[in-house]
């Protein structure tokens, strides 16, 4: 309950500093007029303001008191998408496979990775779990599992949607090796070779490389990068596609969260249609804001939302454990799985059951949060203070990633090529669509711990930035 309320302060404080109540310069109330307020002990206000100060919102001065130090950013949001061109496939494919051939490299600040650093993960409670899970299951976990998953599994995956007003039983969901398998899965169910599959974008490579690889069409749609794919545009192509893929949460690359009546709208509209919804809720943990948002499979009524996710981004990434929440393609689902792979792995699975089963998944993942949101608000104050002054950033709402958007006469994978020789990767933006669009963009991953080696990497990366202006 103490760590709950200093967090409660922390998050209302938060909200005064950027909405304008308090401003930058401003002083912060004293330690003993917030005791008194909200009726805590001193150092429930002092952790408060320890986590303020953490996400960059405040400064303490000694002999003095605590500061609004926050500074809204100056820059303004990316341009709403408009995909227009034809494929480039090989253009998209080596552009991926150049920054990914050194992305094991500890040497360099992988601004380009895309998942939380080791330092922000349980992994030694996640060890003792796979030592429980050897001693607990039948063999050791030598056996196969049932092909549906494990059954403990799936109850607690099942109980996590309740958080969302989900309220599915563990018979609804069929276990996977992560969030890209199970979208895997679904586009075999969904769609043959030659249809056509309407996404955002930018989008996640990884998608746009598995549609191309099941020889899908991939029509790419307008996307806000605030309020994610734009309904209308849509609406216009519901007769040329087989099937929707949406990252309806904090979408990677740009960090976009669908409104609930945009998702509940393309829901219906599909569903008329007889048209399946994919959806990657990868990110949908990992809010900023006082609740998870609803994914599009909450308003789903006939079962045509196949809902993916998996904990990859959250808790255990090599573990390779995910789901999907099939609806009206269940039997489809099981038996491509079964065709696939058989089972899934028994020893993470149990893991990571384990895990959730005790409780422990959601005080991690309070903790991650608020890690992250920090880390967000100390990348946008340094890329609005050292990249050029027409730079154009986004404001996620939760996630892990920053899209950003340079003038039109910088190229990205110019600059990736360049950086990468200063030990500093990034993702250049031409990665995350197949036409030729986004290379004056980049995406930064802020899953690393906030330190001066990251500031001083993203200063270097600024300057970088400038020198290529022309």
């Amino acid at each position: 309950m103490k760590e709950l309320l200093y967090r409660k302060i922390a998050t209302t404080l938060a909200e005064k500093i950027k909405n304008g109540t308090l401003q930058t310069g401003d002083k912060m109330p004293s330690l003993r007029v917030l005791h008194k307020e909200y009726g805590v002990s001193l150092n429930t206000v002092i952790q408060a303001y320890w986590e303020l100060e953490a996400q960059g919102l405040i400064t303490s001065r000694p002999q003095s008191g605590f500061y609004v130090s926050y500074e809204p950013s100056r820059l303004s949001v990316p341009s709403v998408s408009r995909p227009s061109g034809p494929s480039e496939v090989d253009a998209t494919e080596k552009l991926i496979a150049k920054v990914y051939a050194r992305i094991s490299d500890e040497s360099i600040t992988r601004f380009s990775l895309g998942v939380p650093e080791n330092e922000l993960l349980p992994i030694a409670r996640l060890n003792k779990e796979l030592m429980h899970a050897m001693r607990s299951l039948k063999g050791g976990g030598t056996e196969y599992e049932e092909i549906q998953g494990s059954i403990e599994l799936r109850k607690n995956i099942a109980w996590l949607t309740y958080t969302w007003n989900g309220r599915m039983h563990e018979d609804d969901i069929v276990t996977t090796a992560g969030t890209m398998n199970a979208l895997s899965f679904a586009l075999m169910t969904v769609t043959k070779k030659g249809d056509t599959i309407a996404v955002e974008s930018p989008v996640y490579f990884g998608i746009l490389q598995l549609a191309k690889s099941l020889g899908l069409h991939v029509l790419e749609l307008p996307t806000h990068p605030v309020t994610g794919v734009e309904i209308e545009a849509l609406k216009k192509v519901l007769k040329k596609i087989k099937a929707c893929v949406l990252v309806s949460n904090f979408n990677n690359p740009l960090g976009s969260c669908m409104p609930e009546d945009h998702k509940k709208a393309v829901v219906e509209m599909l569903a008329t249609q007889g048209i399946p919804l994919i959806e990657d809720d990868l990110y949908g943990d990992l809010y900023f804001g006082s609740s998870r948002p609803k994914p599009c499979k909450a308003f789903d009524e006939e079962g045509w939302v196949l809902w993916c996710s998996s904990v990859s981004k959250t808790l255990a990434p090599g573990y390779r454990v995910g789901w999907i929440a099939p609806g009206r393609f269940k039997e489809k689902i099981i038996h491509q799985k079964f065709t696939h792979s058989v089972s899934s792995t028994t020893i993470t699975q149990q893991a990571i059951a384990h895990f959730l089963e005790k409780g422990r998944y959601e005080h991690h993942l309070r903790k991650l949060r608020a890690e992250l949101h920090a880390n967000s608000l100390q990348f946008i104050r340094a890329v609005s203070e050292y990249f050029p002054e027409d730079t154009k950033v986004s404001r996620p709402q939760g996630g892990f990633m920053l899209w950003i958007e340079l003038g039109k006469n910088i190229n990205t994978e110019e600059l990736y090529d360049i950086a990468i020789r200063q030990k500093i990767s990034i993702g250049p933006g031409r990665m995350f669509s197949l036409q030729n669009q986004f290379n004056n963009c980049l995406r930064l991953s802020y899953g690393q711990r906030w330190s001066e080696q990251i500031e001083e990497k993203l200063k270097r990366l600024g300057k970088l930035a400038k020198g290529l202006m022309k």
